[in-house]
């Protein structure tokens, strides 16, 4: 079952788009897990419905799968822009655990996301440990992201950068951090990684990456630096881009994980 519209968020001040996908076998009592899930940096709420076989992976289960709208936020409290990191760790389940039946219980709350939604979907596992019980993560953007904004501030302004990366990229990036690109751990993934036993609980993480995809390396390297952090964590990986063909991959994989609970971890 699935359905599109708009919510009103107090926190954006204005109307949004969204979208679910809920199980077709509807349940006479009770509330249904559910999986919020973040699109990419060029996508938007129908991304994920248009370009993977969510609706055919959702139909037997008992998860309704909750598709926001950012735009190109890198799901941040914007510097220039809204605050749509509030948006979706704080109003979005409010606004849905009012209009649907859905668990508010942590074991029963995934996140899952990939490229810039991957980003988005550990940003929010590990800031909120205690509110999501997994998090999938597909070739994820920004995953050294203290290096990432070094490098666009030296070079941010050089044609041939530019040419690489594309001025949009560079003008989402300070949109969403401010023009000096200041860091701050917050926004950080391996920051919030290495605070996260401070805080008693860790998500179940669940990492992808393509062994063709420009992020692999990066996926390489973060691993060994959870590894470092003693974090439990599944990493995948096989012969793809980063393309939907490898996104709906993920996806079915993360699902399948999905449904054996958020309860103990998988051998790395």
């Amino acid at each position: 079952m699935r359905l599109s519209g708009t919510v009103f968020s107090n926190v954006l001040g204005m109307d949004t788009d969204i979208s679910l996908i809920l199980p077709n076998k509807l349940k006479e009592e009770g509330s249904y897990r559910v999986a919020y899930v973040l699109h990419g940096l060029c996508g938007n709420n129908k991304t994920w419905l248009d370009y993977s076989l969510l609706p055919v992976y959702a139909s037997p289960g008992d998860v309704v799968y909750i598709l926001p709208e950012v735009q190109r936020s890198f799901y941040t409290d914007m510097k220039h822009g809204l605050c749509y990191y509030t948006y979706i760790t704080e109003e979005l389940p409010l606004i849905c655990q009012n209009l649907f039946r859905i668990s508010a219980k942590r074991e029963d709350t995934m996140i899952l996301g990939g490229s810039m939604g991957g980003y988005g979907a550990l940003r929010c596992a590990l800031s909120k440990p205690e509110q999501y019980g997994f998090c999938g993560a597909f070739s994820s953007g920004c995953l050294f992201l203290k290096e990432g904004m070094e490098e666009t501030r030296k070079h941010g302004m050089r044609p041939e950068y530019q040419k690489s990366f594309g001025e949009q990229l560079i003008q989402d990036f300070r949109a969403a951090f401010g023009e000096e690109l200041c860091w701050t751990p917050e926004i950080d993934i391996l920051e919030l990684a290495g605070s996260i036993r401070e805080r008693g609980k860790q998500p179940q993480l669940y990492l992808t990456c393509g062994t063709k995809d420009p992020f692999y390396q990066d996926h390489k390297r973060f691993c060994k630096e959870l590894d470092g952090l003693g974090l439990s964590y599944t990493f995948e990986e096989w012969e793809a881009s980063h393309d939907f063909l490898y996104f709906n991959e993920a996806l079915r994989r993360a699902i399948e994980k999905c449904s054996q609970g958020s309860d103990g971890y998988e051998e790395r």
